[in-house]
C-alpha cells in the first residue's frame, strides 16, 4: 500500500494528535509531518525509512493501514502515547 498525506492527516484526526505531537511520536521534525501531509491523495515521496518512522508512530496508537478495494485508515485500539497530553504552552495545530 502507498502510504498518503490524506492517510498521515486522517490518522492523526481519529487519534486527536496534533503535527507537533506526531513528530515528537515517530522521531521525525514537524516540517516533515507537514510535508508529508500536503502530498494529499498522493504517495509520500521521499526516503523509505522516514515513512516508516511515520507509519509505525501511528499503528503503534492503533491506528490500522487498510488496503485492497477500500483503502484508508481506522482506529482499532488507542494508545497510552495519544492520551498522553500535548507538551504544556503549546496551541494546538492542524
Amino acid at each position: 500500500m502507498d502510504l498518503t498525506g490524506n492517510h498521515i492527516k486522517a490518522a492523526r484526526a481519529l487519534l486527536g494528535i496534533d503535527q507537533e505531537r506526531l513528530s515528537e511520536l515517530s522521531g521525525v521534525s514537524i516540517n516533515t509531518v507537514r510535508n508529508c501531509e500536503a502530498a494529499g491523495a498522493q504517495p509520500i515521496a521521499g526516503y523509505a525509512s522516514t515513512r516508516e518512522k511515520v507509519q509505525k508512530a501511528l499503528e503503534a496508537l492503533g491506528i490500522e493501514f487498510t488496503n485492497g478495494g477500500a483503502p484508508g485508515v481506522r482506529l482499532v485500539k488507542k494508545g497510552k502515547a495519544a492520551q498522553a497530553p500535548a507538551r504544556p504552552g503549546r496551541g494546538k495545530k492542524t
